[in-house]
């Protein structure tokens, strides 16, 4: 039997320093090998019991999470789980530490002693992904486009519709590529991040911020317009629908789908049936399986589907069973990506077919300058 994941709990309230080994202790596969109550603690038990995994409390008092975190990245470079209070303040502060490197984030319940088991399987999941993980890559966002939106953009048909599927490591990810697209990008974006509700509204706001493309969280009715991207809410589904007077996304409450909602695969295969080969799918880093089968049903309608190389994702489950299935035509590193999205919606572009460059099943990148 391997050794197991020997993780390290960082947080102020003693309730959550014992129900999160509580939780744990039912996979013998993880061992928690301590506790802390501050971040000053925390670092110290870093350096003695050299845990694999850190969970971490944002909100603590003295050394607080995010100084914690920072000191993390820079010495230790342990992979980080921020366990996040559902909360406007605490969707925020969650929100910068994946920014700063943190892997990925737990939501507490609102009644924690009762319902802290629900988040078990979602925590132990997490947790063994940061053990085999290469880490966060945090890379500098293009300071140029931090500027105000382009006045000209108007209301233009896309020449594309692009479907992103994304889940572990993929708010630092999807900042990284869009942040790179022009104000004139002439395809429409669809993103379906995994992250539960609370915490889309102003992710969506942040990635506002710093595109030069328009970024908003998504509402039934809106329109597909080339230069915006729209993020599906936590706890919805995303569709599209073809109209007469514009094509618009749909939001659903239909029930969850390989255990998500929202789910890839809904975006994808409506993707799929209403664009055909107008169909740009894109898998990046995240765990499981989610938008496999969607992919594959974008491929099938003559759209393009590119899955991120593994050695630039933080978790290399999504693409890879795209990949593995044979449903990905390019595989794109994280730094070409922005370059193969505006080559795939620029407006003279046919049928998608699969470039010689291309290498389905293996994670090297795709070649761009």
């Amino acid at each position: 039997m391997k050794n197991p994941v020997r993780v390290l709990v960082v947080d102020d309230s003693a309730l959550m320093r014992k129900l999160i080994p509580q939780i744990l202790a039912v996979d013998n596969s993880i061992e928690v090998v301590g506790t802390a109550m501050d971040g000053t603690f925390g670092l110290k038990k870093i350096e003695d019991l050299k845990p694999q995994v850190v969970t971490l409390d944002l909100e603590m008092p003295g050394m607080g999470g995010i100084d914690t975190l920072k000191e993390i990245m820079r010495h230790h470079r342990v992979p980080v789980i921020v366990v996040s209070s559902h909360s406007t303040e605490g969707a925020s502060i969650t929100l910068k530490a994946l920014s700063l490197g943190a892997f990925d984030f737990v939501a507490k319940p609102q009644d924690v002693s009762a319902r802290m088991p629900e988040i078990a399987n979602e925590l132990i999941a997490k947790i063994k992904a940061a053990a085999q993980s290469k880490g966060v890559r945090v890379a500098p966002i293009a300071s140029t486009l931090r500027r105000e939106k382009s006045a000209q953009s108007g209301k233009k048909t896309p020449t594309r519709v692009v479907g992103i599927g994304v889940s572990t490591g993929g708010p630092h990810a999807l900042q990284y590529v869009l942040s790179q697209l022009p104000s004139d990008f002439p395809g429409t974006i669809l993103i379906v991040q995994h992250m539960p509700e609370g915490f889309t509204d102003m992710f969506a706001r942040r990635l506002d911020e710093i595109c030069a493309i328009q970024v908003k969280q998504a509402q039934s009715g809106d329109l597909l317009l080339a230069g915006r991207a729209l993020l599906c809410p936590g706890n919805r589904h995303l569709k599209v629908k073809r109209l007469p007077l514009g094509d618009v996304a749909i939001l659903s409450d239909d029930a969850r789908v390989n255990g998500h909602r929202p789910s890839v695969e809904v975006l994808f295969k409506s993707v799929a049936e209403e664009f055909g080969a107008e169909a740009v799918a894109l898998l990046m880093t995240g765990m499981g399986d989610d938008g496999a089968e969607g992919m594959g049903a974008v491929k099938a309608a003559g759209g393009m589907t590119i899955a991120q190389s593994e050695d630039s994702c933080v978790v290399f489950g999504m693409p890879k069973a795209a990949i593995d299935r044979g449903y990905a035509v390019r595989v794109v590193h994280l730094d070409a990506m922005a370059n193969t999205l505006q080559a795939q919606c620029m407006p003279h572009r046919g049928r998608p077919e699969a470039s010689p460059e291309s290498n389905r099943g293996k994670s090297a990148g795709v070649g761009h300058d």
